[in-house]
């Protein structure tokens, strides 16, 4: 079975006929309704984080016994407890470029006022009301300056921006090898960058890394960019923050409920651009991803499974 196939695109871009297939394109979100559909199941292959596999599913599915998530690596699995099951976790390759690719279209949205321009041209209103942002001369800060960080950063160096990075990891030699100087803090960073954008996994030390506080430290005109995961900031404070004018308006493709509530305020606010996880998902990707899913598939059932999750708590 293969789960939350949004685009319906699964089955056409891999040769599953080594086993019997089927996609569900709907996400289900209760655990009675995800049992019913895969309980006779031996094979299941998920999307990124979509549908999260918590111990208490691993304990209603004793038919499962290969599990196959794209990327390697998934927050969302438990997988000590896949292990106390004897399930076996696989995973794909993935591109970063995509998410990279993403962030910059999310910046340049903001920037620009690509949505509220674009909204007001198609709706008869107003022929220009907004000024842009001049990325030229402005400074980026990243919060994370890992591989996707690293990427960003190139690109930013091409608009002429000034680039500056933290985490708490991060060494003077590490950021200059990317092209970025090292804050001194992650409050000065928040401090004196136009545009924030967080790469970095979330931990429990990363959970929450940016509060009311640290908001409040940012310029009224930045703008903050989460690609990355809803966890990294605190989501009532980021909602407030916008409400009352604290920042300028955030770019987001990460929440902490998926998909995003039909009331939430995210859909409503109006210097939010707002995109449904979609950083990762580009046609090279959603190739590579289902192709290995079949290739992981194959090995596991000749005896032999490759690209293992160790099983451990994910994280």
């Amino acid at each position: 079975m293969i789960l939350d196939d949004y685009q319906g695109v699964a089955l056409e871009l891999a040769d599953w006929s080594a086993v019997e297939t089927r996609s569900i394109r709907e996400h289900i979100t209760d655990q009675d309704e995800l049992v019913a559909a895969i309980e006779d199941c031996e094979i299941v292959v998920v999307m990124r984080e979509r549908t999260p596999f918590p111990a208490e599913l691993f304990a209603r599915l004793p038919r499962l016994r290969l599990l196959v998530t794209s990327g390697m690596r998934n927050a969302s699995i438990d997988l000590e407890a896949a292990g106390r099951h004897g399930v076996t976790v696989c995973g794909t390759a993935g591109n970063s470029t995509p998410p990279t690719e993403l962030t910059w279209a999310l910046i340049l949205g903001l920037a620009r006022g690509i949505l509220p321009e674009a909204t007001s041209l198609r709706q008869g209103g107003p022929w220009q009301h907004t000024i842009g942002l001049d990325l030229h001369g402005s400074t980026l800060g990243l919060l994370g300056l890992g591989k996707i960080g690293s990427q960003v950063a190139g690109v930013a160096r091409a608009f002429g921006m000034d680039v500056t990075a933290w985490s708490q990891n991060l060494t003077p030699d590490r950021a200059a090898a990317a092209g970025a100087g090292l804050a001194p803090s992650k409050r000065d960073l928040l401090a004196t960058s136009d545009v924030v954008s967080i790469h970095l996994v979330l931990s429990d030390r990363t959970r929450g890394l940016v509060g009311a506080e640290d908001l409040a430290h940012m310029r009224p005109t930045a703008y903050l960019v989460n690609t990355s995961r809803a966890g990294l900031v605190d989501q009532p404070a980021l909602v407030a923050a916008l409400r009352t004018g604290v920042i300028a308006g955030a770019g987001l493709d990460v929440f902490d409920e998926e998909p995003l509530p039909a009331d939430h305020p995210f859909r409503t606010l109006p210097n939010v651009l707002a995109t449904p996880h979609l950083g990762y998902v580009t046609w090279d990707n959603y190739r590579t991803y289902y192709r290995e899913a079949v290739e992981d598939i194959h090995a596991f059932l000749a005896g032999t499974p490759i690209r293992e999750l160790p099983q451990r708590q994910a994280g």
